[in-house]
């Protein structure tokens, strides 16, 4: 791919220039490395095309020096904004639809918000598309409820591009460097949009956490159902389980399945898709996953793990090995937090029965890795 102009100061794509092929040379040493003393690595599992994969993806606004409007990326721990043509990681509409989103601000002189003088509309434009781009949920995040030619804004913006079928206002009145504040406005469409992934339907929210690269993730999760050798008689909990996606698309295989969750919207989210997609067998809980495990008599035959960058917490994993499963899934999108609490599970009774890093990242530094472990003890 041609090399991004902006992209020594962007920082996002911090493999440009490196050729594919290579970059996943890399990323294989670098899991190799952390996991090869303790079993065997699997071949990475590259992206079919590595180009134009993100479902989501935002712009920030400002302005130039001579007070003209801006958008793009804030370079890595400050606030200097580049502006940005077009990103060679994002769906191609997506992009398209930036460009509009920009020049619909310069033609309605809608504001740009000052985070230090709290003035102010536009802060951010997040923009959300399913695996096709049939539906297109475009995020609007202002500084407060006002929203100058809102009407127009919006009806242009449909007129050019048909496929966006959701406009959210999102108001985010704090300083902070979080794009989403806590409250949506459903200013056009459902407020959602509709994907499929794996044979199952997902509504996604504006806040919904769901995986960015739809042909990865089918096969990241695949993967891990398989490895987890799921059969009729099995209970499985699904922690960190967001809106449901990997319990779900479980649930065809399980005798039950239960998703833990912290974040209660995302839990209703979650509540919704399955009754969406009519599977019967799963139950959700808005709880933290170490605190539900601590209390929990239930056994369960496989645990499915996926946290946040910075891993699991001791009393996650406290609880994780006290309740016993046989099988755990653990996937994960650092494998230096998950090398540790892997080591952790290993102390106690736990062996590493497969290992399979997967590119879910083309042109950066981040890699997902599952990790399959079994109980040796009885």
């Amino acid at each position: 791919m041609k090399k991004c102009p902006v992209s020594e100061i962007c920082g996002a794509c911090t493999m440009q220039g490196i050729s594919y092929a290579k970059q996943l040379e890399i990323k294989q040493e670098k899991v190799d490395k952390l996991f090869g003393k303790l079993g065997k690595v699997e071949k990475i599992t590259g992206a079919d095309d590595p180009l134009h994969y993100r479902n989501k993806s935002q712009i920030s606004f400002g302005y130039d020096e001579k007070r003209n409007v801006i958008a793009g990326n804030y370079v890595e721990s400050t606030h200097i904004l580049v502006p940005i043509d077009e990103c060679q990681l994002v769906d191609s509409e997506t992009n398209r639809i930036f460009r509009t989103v920009i020049s619909l601000v310069r033609k309605y002189r809608i504001s740009i918000f000052d985070e230090n003088r709290m003035t102010g509309t536009l802060r951010h434009v997040l923009v959300r598309n399913n695996h096709d781009s049939s539906e297109i949920m475009v995020v609007l995040v202002t500084g407060g409820i006002r929203f100058n030619n809102k009407e127009r804004f919006i009806n242009d913006l449909v007129k050019k591009h048909p496929n966006v079928t959701a406009v959210v206002q999102n108001i985010n009145s704090r300083r902070t460097s979080m794009i989403l504040g806590s409250r949506n406005i459903n200013l056009y469409g459902k407020g959602y949009i509709t994907d499929e992934l794996c044979g199952c339907s997902f509504k996604i929210s504006a806040g919904s956490f769901y995986q960015i690269n739809h042909a990865q993730t089918e096969k990241l999760y695949r993967k891990a159902i398989k490895l987890a050798g799921i059969g009729k008689k099995d209970s499985v909990l699904d922690t960190y389980c967001g809106i449901g996606t990997i319990g779900i698309i479980a649930g065809g295989s399980a005798g039950s399945v239960t998703g833990v969750e912290l974040n209660r919207q995302a839990v209703k989210d979650a509540v919704s898709n399955a009754k969406y997609n009519k599977v019967s067998n799963i139950s959700f809980v808005a709880e933290d996953a170490g605190r539900y495990m601590d209390g929990c008599r239930e056994k369960y035959d496989v645990v499915i793990m996926d946290p946040p960058r910075n891993g699991s917490d001791y009393r996650f994993l406290a609880s994780l090995a006290k309740m016993k499963p046989g099988r755990i899934v653990y996937i994960s999108c650092n494998p230096d937090t998950q090398y540790r609490d892997v080591k952790y599970l290993l102390k106690r009774g736990y062996a590493i029965k497969h290992i399979q890093p997967f590119d879910m990242f083309p042109y950066t530094d981040h890699i997902e890795n599952i990790v399959l472990m079994a109980k040796t003890e009885k």
